[in-house]
Order: structure tokens, then sequence, then C-alpha cells
């Protein structure tokens, strides 16, 4: 929130009529969402765009409150409660605005990584064999299943609302710099030339979010601010639909 609190004042002081409301959301909390979600719908704001940023590597084995994998429950399963809670908020606010609401799941080109043997959703939430990158990578390929599923029931529903996956590049994070096992320092110090900056990194979530070129696209994978290939795995619709109800059965 200190973070955040500095950031509400960059801002402010950039755009003065700007109305910048900070809450408290621990996205590897199901009962953090849910406050969240019952204090942010009680204000009463306008949503139209969601943008499912937070981010998790975890080198070794740890557990949420709920007893899930860390990795997991942080970076998708929040993420997918997140949205469902704030869905028909998103529905209702594109009707009465007249403003198409947009989804954006930031995703990871890790996900081509996982292998079909070894997505399995019970193994997801509590693995017997753990390994940092690869529950990262299993993470990444779930949102993107997601965001495939749910806008396949958006068009059923001609709800006004998208969603689409966004690689934002590789990109000099907090996950990065404090869980560097991808690359030893001297390799990461010369790769850390070529990464992006975090602005940088931001662009193609933006473009996606805001572009009036991305207008009712929707279920799709962007890199670089142009839609790209995502895994056979990620566009299998059957698996994405499993994955779905999978997740549902679980959050309720």
């Amino acid at each position: 929130m200190k973070k955040a609190a500095a950031v509400k004042e960059e801002i402010e002081k950039k755009s003065p009529g700007a109305d910048v409301v900070l809450l408290e959301i621990d996205l590897s909390s199901l009962a953090s969402i849910r406050r969240f979600c019952a204090h942010f719908l009680s204000l009463g704001i306008p949503l139209n765009i969601l943008i499912n940023n937070a981010g998790r590597f975890s080198p070794n084995l740890e557990f949420s409150e709920e007893k899930h994998e860390l990795t997991f429950a942080t970076n998708y399963l929040g993420h997918f409660l997140l949205t469902e809670m704030l869905l028909e908020k998103m529905r209702k606010s594109a009707v009465e605005s007249g403003i198409e609401g947009r989804i954006i799941n930031v995703t990871s080109v890790a996900h081509n990584w996982v292998q079909p043997h070894h997505f399995c959703f019970s193994q997801l939430l509590n693995t017997k064999e753990y390994n940092g990158t690869r529950a990262y990578a299993q993470s990444k390929l779930a949102n993107i299943m997601h965001a495939k599923e749910l806008s396949r029931q958006l068009k059923a529903r001609k709800a006004k609302v998208t969603i689409n996956a966004v690689h934002p590049g590789i990109v000099k994070t907090a996950i990065i710099r404090e869980h560097n096992t991808f690359l030893t320092d001297s390799i990461y110090f010369m790769a850390s030339k070529l990464l992006k900056s975090t602005s940088q990194g931001a662009a193609t979530a933006c473009y996606v979010a805001l572009s009036p070129k991305t207008k009712g696209v929707s279920g799709k994978y962007f890199a670089d601010c142009n839609e790209s290939h995502c895994s056979s795995l990620a566009n299998d619709e059957t698996q994405c639909l499993k994955l779905w109800n999978q997740t549902c059965a679980l959050l309720s």
C-alpha cells in the first residue's frame, strides 16, 4: 500500500483531475479477494477495464492460506475468482456506459514449455514433485486457457465484454530480480541489457486494453502489441473447458 500511495501521488500530479482509489488485495488469498470485491462493489464505481497482472514465482514449494500451491494460487486461481466476482459489474458498466468492457490476463511465453502430461489439475494444486519454473509456466498456461474459455462464454451470452491474454515480454521486474534461478548472475547481467523496461512491458497490455484496433477482439493471445500464436494445449477447447469446470468446482 505504501508503494501504491506513491504511485497515486504521482498520477494525481500528472493528471490533477484523476480520482484514484487504493484498495488492498492479496491475490494468493481467496478470502482477501472476496473482501476486496465486496468493498469495491460497494463503492459503485463503473468498471470497464480489468488487468489481471499479479505474478509470483516461487523457487521452493509454498502454499496459500487455502493450502494450494502458491504460484498457481496467485497467478491463476486468484485472478479467476477476481474476474468471476467482478464480471457482472463489468457487463452492467458496458451496457450503461456504451464502452466495451475489456479483461486482460497477463501471461508468459513460458506457457509453451508445458507438456500435456504434466498439466493435471490436482497436481497443480498440490504437487509432489515441485519445480518452480514448471509451476510458473503451468500457471501462465492456465491464464491463457481461462481467457479462451471465458471468451467463448461471453460471446455466447452476447456480453459487451472481451478477454485476451498478453505476454509482456521479459521485463525487469521483482520476479526476475529476486528469484534469479533462470540465469546465473553473470548471464543475467548481460541479458538484463536486453530486457524490457516496466513501461515497455506494460505496452501490450495497455494496447489491448485501450486501442480502438482491439475493439471486439476476444480470446486471443498478444505479444509486442500484435496478435500472436500460443501453444496447441492453450488452444485445446476441450482442455480449456475441463480446467474451467475443475476451477469452478474448487472455488464453489
